[in-house]
């Protein structure tokens, strides 16, 4: 339990400074990750453009893993 716990908290930091960072990413993360929405259906309620979706996305998650494994 104090693993999933501390995992969690790893996470809520890295999006923390990802948001700080990128407000866009941090929000496409939440709609991808939180929301359960496709790329079509975040880039519909974001004005954006799915490929621009795909791009950032990917980088967001890059992010997210090197700054949430870097803690362990």
């Amino acid at each position: 339990a104090d693993d999933s716990i501390d995992e969690l908290l790893d996470l809520d930091k890295a999006l923390r400074a990802l948001e700080a960072d990128s407000p866009r990413r941090g929000r496409i993360v939440e709609c991808r990750l939180f929301g359960g929405m496709s790329v079509e259906e975040t880039a519909a309620a974001m004005e954006i453009s799915p490929a621009t979706v795909k791009r950032e996305w990917q980088v967001a998650s890059a992010l997210l893993f090197r700054d949430v494994a870097g803690e362990r």
